[in-house]
């Protein structure tokens, strides 16, 4: 029997000796965790036997447990690495079609723009329920880059504006012709239609900011503002395709003073130095053959704003000197991929030649009741048993998600110091087995030569 003991004490450390091999060969594998060989003693069963009364018979693994501690993350410098620091595995879908959960972010793209696996697997997120729109959470999907052609371009629907016009500006009533024009021509009237006949003179464009529009497809239409002071508080803000020549305008006038009655607290649109109350944005339609340059296809209808008013200017009358601060568009040309950015969230943006940036999908994490239940398979991977429980989805830093870091790896988390101690005490109870039964066999020998 004690051959017996002596070899189940040889056959566990020689187990424990292949998990610590097994956990220093993969010291350098990104998202690796270490195992840990976890023994049973072993009694025999006799019938009637008093508790305490049977001896030992030797020793079993009862199974390898793996260490899901967190591992260092080391910064890559490559956009499609990423590590998880927190609880939470990455979903992919393996090249036969099963699921699995990783930890090793080391990520790239295949000929479809997947991101995969090096062995292929390809990653599950969340995406958006139209290209550009808002990322729909729920069933998850493989994510991909559109790296296959051009993005679409986007007409402008509305120009918005922040700046301030110089109250002590001088009052000019009416536009001067050139000198072939006899007789002077009026400030142009609120207008939605184009009327070029008003020319604009060098002196009436002492304020002004040009900005880009875009047709549906893409081409830049220039869309110069000009304002000109016409009385007390009041201006004429007149819109040009060519620089020169008022194809629309609109008279906006400013508080001179805190009107009141006025809600407490006071909102910004009853504020002196702030349009009025009733000002609207200016709604201008731009006929395909009117646009310079190159025609668009169709008529471009867009909204000249300033903040979302009465209570959000962002247009503004102050003794300060004139200033535009910001002026943008939401149309854009077409463009093509040219990099992403992860963020902390799992969140994946695309930036595009054309300037523009648009979310296409989220990285989904999923956890486990029990982590230890999971099955470990070749590659990295672990496969979803009946011991671990089903896998709960949910995205980067939410709840007890943990967080997505790009440019990063999550490193093993073996250390080496204390496995290669541990080898040492495998090897040495590996000795102390063989030793038993060496004497067994010495003992067993002395009973041979008995006479």
């Amino acid at each position: 029997m004690s051959f017996g003991t002596g070899l189940s004490g040889l056959n566990a450390s020689a187990k424990n000796l292949d998990v610590i091999g097994h956990n220093i060969a993969n010291a350098n594998t990104t998202g690796m965790k270490a195992g840990r060989a976890e023994f049973a003693e072993l009694y025999a069963s006799s019938l009637g036997a008093s508790g305490g009364s049977n001896g030992g018979i030797g020793v079993s693994v009862a199974t390898i447990s793996q260490q899901f501690s967190q591992g260092n993350l080391k910064v890559t410098g490559n956009g499609l690495d990423m590590g998880i620091n927190g609880e939470g595995f990455f979903k992919v879908a393996l090249t036969d079609g099963s699921t699995a959960y990783t930890r090793n972010g080391e990520f790239k793209l295949d000929a479809d723009g997947f991101i995969v696996t090096n062995l292929g697997a390809k990653l599950h997120g969340y995406t958006p329920d139209v290209p550009g729109g808002i990322i729909v959470t729920g069933a998850t999907k493989p994510l991909q880059l559109p790296t296959g052609g051009l993005i679409e371009a986007q007409p402008t629907s509305t120009i918005t504006a922040t700046a301030n016009l110089d109250s002590s500006a001088a009052v000019l009533t009416e536009i001067i012709p050139p000198a072939t024009v006899a007789t002077p021509i009026p400030l142009p009237t609120a207008s939605t239609t184009p009327s070029a006949a008003t020319v604009i003179r060098d002196e009436h464009k002492k304020y002004g900011t040009t900005v880009n529009a875009y047709d549906e497809l893409g081409n830049a239409i220039p869309v110069t503002l000009y304002y000109v002071k016409t009385g007390p508080n009041e201006w004429e803000q007149l819109v040009s395709l060519d620089g020169n020549n008022a194809a629309f305008s609109q008279t906006i006038e400013f508080n001179a003073a805190d009107e009141s009655p006025a809600p407490p607290p006071p909102t910004v649109g009853f504020k002196a130095g702030y349009p009025l109350n009733g000002y609207a944005p200016l709604s201008i339609t731009i006929p395909a053959a009117t646009a310079p340059a190159v025609a668009p296809t169709a008529d471009l209808t867009l909204e000249i704003q300033y903040g979302n008013g009465p209570d959000a200017w962002t247009l503004s009358q102050f003794g300060s000197g004139f200033s535009v601060f910001d002026i943008n568009q939401d149309g854009y040309s077409a463009g093509e991929l040219t990099s992403i950015k992860t963020s902390e969230d799992g969140v994946i943006s695309a930036r595009y030649s054309n300037g523009t940036t648009q979310e296409i999908g989220q990285i989904a994490l999923s956890r486990f009741r029990n982590v230890q239940g999971l099955n470990p398979i070749s590659g990295g991977y672990w496969g979803e048993t009946a011991s671990s429980g089903n896998p709960i989805e949910g995205q980067p830093q939410t709840g007890r998600y943990g967080q997505v870091k790009e440019n990063s790896l999550e490193e093993s988390n073996v250390d080496l110091t204390a496995e290669l101690v541990n080898m040492i005490v495998a090897q040495r109870s590996y000795q102390a087995n063989a030793q038993t039964i060496k004497t067994q066999d010495q003992v067993l020998t002395t009973l041979v030569n008995l006479r």
